[in-house]
Parts: structure tokens; C-alpha cells; sequence
């Protein structure tokens, strides 16, 4: 299509709207956009932040304007189908920014993204699917550079507690020791919350491409697979089973290590490798120490190989889809929402030796609660924090984009707690 038709980011600049969540009547665009009203309300009391939710289905959008309440009665909506260019493109001539929570985004996903990057609209997600990532970054970085689009992925519980932890982590390094840790372990110290039925779709998705396309199965292969270039041997992303002794504890492998590792690698890249060029990440679960450690460890990745072997099967993969895992739109409740948590531990190491550890926990379960806290911020962060004059487009990560303007607006108002320990 002729660029030259395209709104610039001029235009994109002068949207009526700051902000529009999309998949707005999904589960955790239900979430989402309760808690957004909340705060605009709360924190923006001169209402200076304009925004309007969005999806397929003008029935349901009524029914969450009413579901929210009388604060919702003026809230703009707009009907828009992601599968058709026209309806798309009018979509980003009327936002600033927009926070998609449409996935699986490998299914749903690209015709936004594409027309985002076309038209400089800011953009926002909740994908952990680094496959299709590296197709929107090959596909549509170039348009993205020329526009201005921002394009940000991976703005929920994955990545942004373990990309911005780390950022935390080598900030606090540099004040320090004058220099980074250039090896930082991330490990799960206690979580509560349950599987979304939009991960379980993600990942069995990601399976099928994977089993489909033997290209996807060498990039999932390769930790860089999200970098402009290989800077240096990394391990694999799934660690074994293992003992830590400097912690003293057996420790899992961590299912989101496959996503949260690309992209804190990614950043690194984009940052001029500010946490050096052989820096290595890794990521895991504490299980205890002990023989009761070693067994929990162990239990934990033969459930982990199991389900991926029973995804790689079709009759398998069948039963988990249709009964075991949850469905597209099911999730916890408000009190099991409430009542969920997390705790991650990370340490970092110096070339020279030096170590330290920070500490980044969440008020809400991972996977909602706290998801739909985070991802409201990161596109308040968009809209507000980062004016296009400071940060060109393309394809960003969170740290790369937001850094610690972002972490002040979680802890202030997200839930999420950034700390040094020691």
C-alpha cells in the first residue's frame, strides 16, 4: 500500500483518542479496563487521559459498560473486526495508542500490528508467543522505523516483571560497582495464581507452528532468536534440574523462561548491549533444598515434558484442549484474583566477582490480577512518558522503551514492588 496515504505519526499524534483498549469484553480486557477506569478516575482528576474500549461485538461492549457501572456510562466505544483492513485502519486514525489483548495474537494478531506500524499508532500486548514476534519484527520494523510506531510486546507477567528486574537490577549495579552484571539468575520465590485460557491457546498454538515448521522449531532454539544479531553463546532458555549453591535450594525449570529470556536479551541488544555482550540471563523456581526440594524439582518438569509431549500429539493434545486446560475467556475469580501473588528473586554477578540481589513482587495473581495492572501502565506509560521526539520507532521491549519511568508508575500505582536486598 502507497505510505503516502497512510496517516503519519503526525496524525497519530492528534487521534481523539489517547488510549483504546482492545478485546476489551475478553476476560482480561474486562479486568483491564476496570481497573483503568478506576485509576483515570482516581489518579487523572482533571480526566486529561481519553479513552475508549473496543472489540467485535457491539452487545458486549453495552453489557461491560454496564457490568462497570455509572463511571462507564460516557465511556466511548468502538465496534471493530481485526480480521478486515478497513475496520483496522479506522481503528488507529482514532487512537494515540492501543492495548491489545486479542490473542492468540499468531492467529489474530498481525493485521493490527502491521497497521500500527504503517500509520505510527503506538502499541501495546500480552503475547508470550516469541515465534510470531520475530515475524512482526522481520515483517514490519522497517514500516514501524519510517512512521514512528512504538510497537511494545510482552507487557503483561511476561516480560515485564523479569525485563524490567533485570533493568532494575544492573541500575542498581552501576551505582555499586561502576559496572554491570554481566551473568543474572532470576528465580520464582513463591507465585499463586492460575493458567490463563489465553496462554493455554498461545502455547498450544505455538506447538502446532512449531511441529508444522521445522525453521520455528531451530529459532525456538536459539535464545538470540529476537536479537538483531548473536553476540555470544547463551544457554538453552529451559534450565535442568539443578542444585543452587549458592542459594542453597533445588531449583525447576520456569515455563516463561522461553519468552521472558528472549526479550531481556533483546533488550540488552537494543541498549547498545548496556549489560555487556556476553551477558547471560537465566530463569527458575525454588523448590526447597533437600531430598523434598529434588523431588518437587523433579515432579515439576516431568509434568512440564509431559504436557508438551502430550501438545505434540493430536489425540493428546485433543483432551487437553477440550478438557483439561482452560478455555479462551475462563479464568479465576475476583477473590481468587485478589488472594493470588508473586515473588521473584533476582541475583546478579560482576565480572569481577561482586554480586547482588533485588527483589520484584506483585499484589495480584500473575496471570490477571496483576497482568491487567501492569499492561494499563505500560500503555499510560506510552501515551504520557515517552513523547515520540525521545524514542524513534520500532520494535521495542519494555526496559528498552519504558525503563524506569515505567517502574515508578507500577509501584506507585500497579502494585509491584521493586527492591534491593541487602
Amino acid at each position: 500500500m502507497d505510505t503516502a496515504t497512510q496517516p503519519s505519526s503526525a496524525s497519530a499524534d492528534a487521534a481523539p483518542y489517547d488510549l483504546v483498549v482492545l478485546g476489551a469484553t475478553g476476560f482480561v480486557g474486562q479486568i483491564l479496563c476496570r481497573y483503568l477506569l478506576q485509576h483515570v478516575n482516581q489518579v487523572d482528576a482533571d480526566k486529561t487521559v481519553k479513552w475508549a474500549i473496543a472489540g467485535r461485538s457491539p452487545a458486549k461492549l453495552d453489557d461491560l459498560k454496564a457490568a462497570l457501572g455509572a463511571a462507564a456510562a460516557n465511556l466511548p466505544s468502538l465496534i471493530v473486526d481485526v480480521s478486515d483492513p478497513a475496520s483496522v485502519q479506522t481503528l488507529c486514525a482514532q487512537a494515540r495508542v492501543i492495548i491489545s489483548t486479542v490473542g492468540p495474537y499468531a492467529l489474530r494478531g498481525e493485521l493490527l500490528v502491521k497497521t500500527c506500524a504503517e500509520t505510527g499508532t503506538d502499541y501495546c500486548d500480552l503475547t508470550g508467543e516469541p515465534q510470531w514476534i520475530r515475524r512482526m519484527i522481520r515483517r514490519y520494523q522497517s514500516a514501524a522505523q519510517q512512521s514512528g510506531a512504538r510497537i511494545v510486546h510482552c507487557c503483561g507477567f511476561d516480560s515485564i516483571p523479569s525485563d524490567l528486574g533485570v533493568f532494575y537490577l544492573q541500575q542498581q549495579a552501576q551505582q555499586q560497582f561502576a559496572q554491570p552484571c554481566d551473568r543474572v539468575k532470576m528465580q520464582v520465590k513463591e507465585a499463586r495464581g492460575g493458567v490463563s485460557g489465553g496462554t493455554a491457546a498461545s502455547g498450544l498454538n505455538a506447538v502446532k507452528e512449531a511441529i508444522a515448521d521445522p525453521t520455528i522449531r531451530q529459532e525456538l532454539a536459539n535464545p538470540y532468536s529476537l536479537c538483531p544479531e548473536t553476540p555470544a553463546n547463551h544457554p538453552p532458555t529451559m534450565i535442568p534440574v539443578a542444585y543452587d549453591p549458592d542459594r542453597q535450594t533445588w531449583v525447576a525449570p520456569f515455563v516463561m523462561a522461553e519468552v521472558n529470556t528472549r526479550i531481556v536479551l533483546r533488550s540488552n541488544a537494543l541498549m547498545d548491549y548496556a549489560y555487556g555482550s556476553t551477558f547471560q540471563y537465566e530463569e527458575a523456581i525454588i523448590t526447597g533444598p533437600d531430598l523434598p526440594g529434588w523431588l518437587a524439582a523433579q515432579g515439576l518438569k516431568l509434568t512440564m515434558d509431559a504436557l508438551v509431549l502430550a501438545a505434540t500429539l493430536p489425540p493428546t493434545r485433543w483432551l487437553l484442549e477440550n478438557t483439561l486446560l482452560p478455555k479462551s475467556g475462563e479464568g479465576p475469580t475476583p477473590e481468587e484474583q485478589a488472594q493470588g501473588f508473586y515473588d521473584l528473586r533476582f541475583y546478579g554477578t560482576t565480572p569481577t566477582g561482586q554480586t547482588l540481589q533485588v527483589t520484584v513482587t506483585g499484589d495480584r495473581d500473575p496471570g490477571y490480577g496483576s497482568t491487567a495492572k501492569i499492561v494499563a501502565q505500560a500503555g499510560l506509560c506510552l501515551a504520557q512518558d515517552c513523547p515520540k521526539s525521545a524514542q524513534p520507532g520500532g520494535f521495542w521491549t519494555p526496559a528498552a522503551l519504558f525503563g524506569a519511568a515505567l517502574i515508578t508508575r507500577l509501584e506507585k500505582y500497579a502494585g509491584l514492588t521493586f527492591n534491593l536486598v541487602g
